[in-house]
């Protein structure tokens, strides 16, 4: 995952509406009653709490409001994330969500810990921006509801008007502006809505010149065959642009194409090379004759290098850090290279010289993960994010020549509490039913806590994801005043640990990551500290089909699951998914058009072993999620109950992929806290 300036970052693509004789919500009224309210109501003539008008509860009991009490101290840690520079001054956006607002939106920070200026406002959620090179607008990217059809919005900075300056009826992405001009190149994509039947057989990506001030003034670069197209960076010259070809986690490359004639050509890898890995590039060097790249061919691990188009050559820079480089950028002035390392589940951040290709002194940033890198466009100062267990992430910079940090930011916390308290994760291992070693992050309740306590077994989703070292959140009301022990682990497929590592679970190796779970139980079982007789499963996405395959397989070793926006039958949500995503994730499952893949998928998927959930099901979803369509929470939500377990079922009518909506996000949290007190701490 590499990020520059003009560098995309490339995030793990992990990832309509057929109802296909799933459960409707006139069929989930017919279950159990819903529970709805006028929007931000609660029963204030009650005891409980009433769920949002977006909200559809179904067979959840009533919450009493000393949950949303008791919760309410750790239901608002606020943090920053660092957006972008002002390509002029020492000024940045920053991300955040103000308090008492519902969702994240752009802020301008003048100065270090001044004030924060709005920039946008709103129910949707705003999270990425660029400013224009001449630093009197900016563009940001916005959805709506959830579903990931991202719009392009251009942001006059000194009439504060906003204009769309993006075709309706794609997903776009943000892109990156040429050097010596307001143009910005961004990519698009086709959405089912627009396509006949509600689904396409081919997709194309579109590269795009435009002129935000001139919405009009759009130009077409090149069409590309295949949803998998992202933008690099562009040229110094503003000539050429590198792209990434992804096809998996495995498997990616780097192209150019040429900003004139939209001419495409791969570099990465090398022609007659077969060799499948991964090839993400970072910036150009400013003279413009070559730009950095990760990879992990040849390697167990993505090196950073250097790689000169003229002769083909790449040169390493850090060979000797055996982790995977995640995001790389070059100073200003072209003499420094800031890169990020994934250490165990935590980035480290390291410099190397841009010419002699050696690593620099680390920069001390303290005990924490560095999230995002970016140098300012003319001045010596980088801007990073920073996260750790005992804070909310927040911003600072530093100058490669100064050991000296300036934070920008500070992280906000509920009034009583303060996470400097809370305790840190710590790494724990443990052998699979095949003598792979295993590893998770533990994070266990303060010492005031007595006898065995209960565990939250956290799956990620992806499944190339990873459980990371950083702030909880929330989730730290489970081990600070439940004294619930929470075990994030990393099972095969996940990042971090190297490509033969993240192929363990591909294919016909599916299950072999349920059973990695099961080995955890038995792990559990043997620890003094921990009660295997109380252990909840939870997972989002992916791990939402974890959660679910957990509660097929180990129905007795477990008091429930939670699956949030998760897949309960492998055939179905490679049919109903977004089709930019389908080809995707057909690498990573199997091809659910090939026979014996169909089978495989008919006997492994927790749609058809539904009837093996024998312990209480607390379902999540979003009513536009494009990843994993909500139909695989209602097919999943009424086969459970078909037959007689119990299943609690709670639908965002304006979320997708998760919640992104604090209000929404309240109340999913107040009904897990319910959830876990009736399933793990009776």
């Amino acid at each position: 995952m590499l990020a520059g300036r003009g560098a995309a970052t490339i995030v793990t693509m992990t990832t309509r509406r057929l109802l296909l004789l799933n459960l409707s919500s006139a069929a989930l009224a017919a279950c159990t009653p819903l529970r709805r309210a006028p929007h931000g109501t609660s029963t204030d003539a009650g005891p409980f709490v009433a769920p949002n008008a977006n909200l559809v509860a179904s067979g959840i009991p009533p919450i009493p409001q000393r949950i949303a009490a008791d919760v309410a101290r750790y239901n608002d840690f606020r943090g920053h994330g660092f957006v972008d520079w002002h390509p002029k001054k020492l000024e940045m956006i920053v991300a955040h969500r103000r308090s008492g607002a519902d969702t994240t939106q752009l802020f301008r920070l003048a100065t270090p810990l001044g004030p924060l200026e709005p920039l946008t406002d709103g129910a949707e959620p705003v999270r990425a921006a660029r400013y224009e090179p001449g630093g009197n607008a900016i563009v940001f990217a916005r959805a709506s509801g959830g579903d990931e059809a991202a719009q392009l919005f251009r942001l006059d900075l000194a009439t504060r008007s906003v204009t769309a300056i993006s075709l309706p009826g794609m997903r776009h992405g943000l892109g990156t502006f040429l050097h010596r001009s307001d143009r910005l190149l961004h990519t698009s994509l086709p959405l089912d809505r627009t396509a006949a039947g509600g689904s396409r057989r081919d997709v194309t990506t579109t590269i795009t010149l435009a002129d935000p001030a001139e919405p009009s003034a759009r130009r077409v670069v090149a069409e590309l065959a295949g949803g998998g197209w992202n933008i690099g960076a562009v040229s110094p010259d503003d000539r050429s642009a590198t792209l990434i070809r992804y096809r998996s986690a495995a498997d990616s490359g780097v192209h150019v194409v040429d900003l004139s004639s939209g001419i495409v050509k791969r570099l990465l890898p090398a022609a007659g090379d077969a060799a499948t890995a991964s090839w993400f590039p970072g910036p150009w060097r400013r003279d413009g004759s070559g730009f950095f790249v990760a990879s992990d061919h040849g390697s167990e691990f993505r090196e950073l290098m250097l790689y000169t188009p003229a002769d083909g050559r790449l040169a390493p820079l850090s060979r000797h850090v055996k982790a995977d480089v995640d995001n790389v950028e070059v100073s200003a002035d072209g003499h420094t290279v800031a890169a990020t390392f994934n250490i165990d589940g935590r980035n480290d951040l390291r410099f190397f010289d841009a010419s002699g290709l050696q690593e620099l002194p680390q920069p001390a940033v303290g005990n924490a993960s560095v999230t995002q890198i970016r140098f300012h466009p003319e001045l010596p100062s980088l801007a990073y994010s920073l996260n750790s267990h005992d804070a909310p992430s927040r911003v600072a910079t530093l100058e490669p020549t100064r050991a000296a940090t300036t934070p920008w930011t500070a992280p906000e916390s509920p009034p009583g509490i303060d996470p400097r308290r809370f305790g840190a994760q710590r790494i724990v291992r443990w052998t699979s039913f095949d003598g792979l070693q295993i590893s998770g992050l533990l994070s266990h309740p303060p010492t005031r806590f007595a006898g065995k306590r209960p565990v939250l077994i956290d799956i990620h989703g992806g499944p190339e994801g990873q459980a990371r070292f950083g702030f909880l959140g929330r989730i730290n009301y489970f081990v600070e005043e439940l004294g619930v022990a929470v075990l994030r682990p990393n099972v095969r497929g996940s990042s971090g640990f190297g490509k033969t590592f993240l192929a363990l679970d591909n294919g016909m190796k599916r299950e072999d990551s349920v059973k990695d779970i099961g080995s955890l139980l038995g792990w559990i079982a043997r620890q003094p500290d921990l009660d295997a007789s109380r252990v909840l499963v939870t997972g989002g996405s992916y791990g939402g089909y974890m959660s679910l395959a957990v509660a097929t397989h180990y129905a007795d070793r477990i008091a429930g699951a939670v699956d949030v926006v998760g897949i309960s039958d492998f055939a179905t949500v490679l049919r109903n998914t977004e089709s930019y995503r389908r080809d995707l994730r057909r690498v990573e499952y199997g091809d659910e058009r090939d026979p014996a893949t169909r089978a495989f998928f008919e006997r492994i998927s927790p749609l058809a072993n539904a009837a093996r959930i024998k312990k209480p099901l607390f379902v999540v979803q979003g009513r536009n999620d494009p990843r994993v369509p909500y139909t695989e929470a209602e097919q999943i939500v009424r086969k459970v109950r078909e037959n007689g377990t119990t299943v609690w079922y709670l639908r965002a009518e304006n979320e997708g992929h998760g919640f992104a909506r604090k209000e929404n996000a309240d109340f999913q949290f107040y009904a897990t806290v319910l959830f876990m007190r009736e399933t793990l701490l009776r």
